[in-house]
């Protein structure tokens, strides 16, 4: 076991092993360009939006099940995300953080890959 597993730092920003490695899989599961959008979301949360592993879990669950549903009723990316991927997902994590400074550079990668995933 690492240092970071046995200190809980891990756990502090996933959460528990268990719901991280169930939201993986689940995500593995999304058709490919939704996965990249998810992927580049949980890119941009876990660097630049704090909050706690049990908060983390849970957005991440809520960000998979919303993937999920989009994907089985044919809805779109940009429909989900709108125009302004960041601004979607500053919007989304507001239910789980008081949120906090996200570098031009992030926001930027962010509407690049969401970009890439619609196209």
């Amino acid at each position: 076991m690492s240092d970071a597993e046995k200190s809980g730092i891990i756990s502090k920003v996933i959460g528990p092993k268990k719901r991280w490695r169930a939201y993986k899989a689940r995500v593995k599961e999304l058709p490919e360009n939704y996965r990249t959008a998810v992927e580049a979301i949980e890119r941009y949360t876990m660097h630049f939006v704090p909050t706690d592993g049990d908060s983390n879990a849970s957005m991440f669950e809520d960000l998979a099940d919303l993937f999920e549903q989009a994907a089985a009723d044919g809805t779109s990316i940009r429909e989900i995300v709108g125009e302004d991927p960041v601004e979607f997902v500053e919007a989304f994590v507001q239910n789980y953080s008081e949120g906090g400074y996200v570098p031009p550079r992030a926001r930027k990668r962010l509407a690049d890959d969401i970009e890439r995933a619609t196209s």
